[in-house]
């Protein structure tokens, strides 16, 4: 039987790993799948009848059947249950015949590791080619393209000679201080300029965070639901990913959690992904406090905080910071354009010299020239004139986009409703639990329009079904043809 073998397997990891009890029940449920004694599409018994069959807590197992969902070994599917993935690897098939490499397909599950089949089948980006509702997608067509090229072509013919080695200082030192200056008056962020590292963007800042804060198997706090490609940084890190609850203020870690203290938390206050929400002023100071307690480090993604349509401006969660807990990490791809591949980290003081170290030692910073160029763009107010552009055109195309998804909105606690939508280049469209949001995201994609199902980023979580429906890389007249055929798949669904 099922709970005969991971008892016989839990007792082995105790008595040898002294692991704590989740731990053990993780270990011995992947053990169960990767030997075939849970097989594909087999379904798991209920958190209820583990807990009763291994006498422990319901906390503890459901604590490690998240974490093997997160890392896409299991599956839940609403109403009937959580299934072993289909992709789990087999140990049977790991042993491959010497010159049998070259012949295997580079997608066969059993070439990859543990985590890389989990980065592999989790949270992936595929599917999400440039559309008018394309989530996380901003319009870069409008850039100056001709200004940037005369400056960087400024920029390569008065390179010296040290522009073109590798950078050992964090970035160059005149971008850091322009960022540091944009940062200090529009976000309330507290800084130094050599407190900034220039990286290629968000990712690569979550990555530093990652290796250099927390170690293998530390707890990160993230928000449920959850940006995928924050939880891929923590997962190819081997952290322990814990899905926090989200609701219309933001992060809301309750007594459960707290039994689960975090190294890391990692959180979207501007403009939650996906859902919207803004984190309020006393759900930030209740986080800080909560990180205070635990002794843990903040990263704080300021995303999407350059476009905020209504409402009072909140102060960056840095900027209420007193401990010195918070990393503050941006990028200038959704005001610029994505391939630039230049975002920023500010640092505690007592950790800008670790992280420069480490930022050289793994990453081998360079590309001067274009932080030249980029340094010398927002010092010359270019930076300011596209973000006041931006910020017209995408108020706009906010607009239009409410108005064509009105008639499918109510008043009543199961009617449709919109979140989101008062920051950031994409809004939520909540739906009732009950409905089926990846089966509309799917009609949609068969009329040639991409939506993301809200569900599909949800970690542990069943009570979340919406739409995230980006307007960004949407143009006026776009938003007008295709808006009304989301409310009308949407009203179809809802009856």
């Amino acid at each position: 039987m099922l709970s005969e073998f991971l008892l016989a397997e839990m007792n082995r990891l105790g008595a040898q790993d002294a692991l704590p009890l989740h731990r053990q029940l993780y270990e011995a449920l992947r053990r169960a799948m990767l030997d075939g004694k849970l097989g594909a599409g087999e379904r798991l018994p209920s958190s209820r009848d583990l807990a009763q069959d291994l006498n422990l807590s319901r906390n503890t197992v459901v604590a490690a059947i998240n974490q093997l969902s997160v890392e896409g070994y299991l599956a839940s599917r609403v109403g009937s249950g959580t299934y072993v993935n289909d992709h789990v690897p087999r140990a049977s098939g790991l042993r491959t015949p010497r010159g049998a490499l070259a012949q295997a397909p580079h997608h066969q599950a059993a070439l990859l590791s543990q985590r890389g089949e989990a980065l592999a089948h989790r949270f992936s980006a595929t599917g999400l080619e440039v559309q008018p509702f394309t989530p996380g997608i901003a319009d870069f067509s409008a850039f100056p393209l001709a200004l940037w090229q005369r400056l960087q072509n400024k920029h390569w013919r008065m390179t010296y000679p040290d522009m073109l080695d590798y950078n050992t200082s964090g970035g160059y030192a005149p971008l850091r201080r322009a960022i540091a200056d944009y940062l200090r008056v529009f976000r309330s962020v507290q800084l130094e300029a050599d407190q900034v590292i220039v990286t290629t963007g968000t990712q690569q800042s979550l990555e530093l965070c990652a290796r250099l804060l927390a170690d293998h198997g530390d707890t990160v706090w993230v928000e449920d639901p959850a940006y995928w490609g924050a939880m891929k940084a923590f997962i190819a890190n081997g952290q322990h990913v814990h899905p926090v609850p989200t609701d219309d203020e933001g992060i809301r870690p309750t007594e459960a959690d707290d039994a689960q203290p975090p190294k890391l938390i990692y959180v979207t206050p501007s403009h939650q992904y996906p859902t919207g929400a803004v984190m309020s002023l006393t759900r930030r100071h209740q986080l800080l406090a909560t990180a205070r307690a635990h002794g843990a480090w903040v990263l704080e993604d300021d995303y999407d905080s350059e476009y905020r349509f209504s409402g009072p401006p909140l102060s960056s969660l840095e900027g209420l910071d007193l401990d010195g807990r918070v990393l503050y990490m941006g990028t200038f791809s959704k005001v610029l354009y994505p391939g630039l591949k230049l975002g920023y980290l500010v640092v505690p003081k007592g950790l800008v010299e670790p992280f420069r170290q480490a930022h050289y030692d793994l990453h081998r910073p360079g590309h001067m020239p274009t932080q030249a160029a980029l340094a010398e763009f927002i010092e010359m107010g270019h930076f300011a004139s596209s973000l006041r552009r931006a910020r017209q055109t995408y108020a706009e195309r906010r607009q239009c986009l409410l108005e064509a998804l009105r008639p499918v909105l109510g008043e009543g606690p199961d009617a449709p409703r919109i979140s989101g939508a008062e920051q950031g280049l994409h809004l939520c469209l909540r739906l009732p639990a009950q409905i089926d949001d990846r089966a509309i995201a799917h009609r949609l994609a068969q009329q040639g329009l991409i939506v993301r199902p809200l569900s599909a980023y949800c970690l542990s979580r069943q009570d979340m079904r919406g739409l995230v429906v980006g307007y960004g890389y949407a143009a006026l007249a776009d938003i007008q043809r295709c808006g009304p055929v989301v409310a009308a798949a949407v009203k179809k669904a809802v009856g």
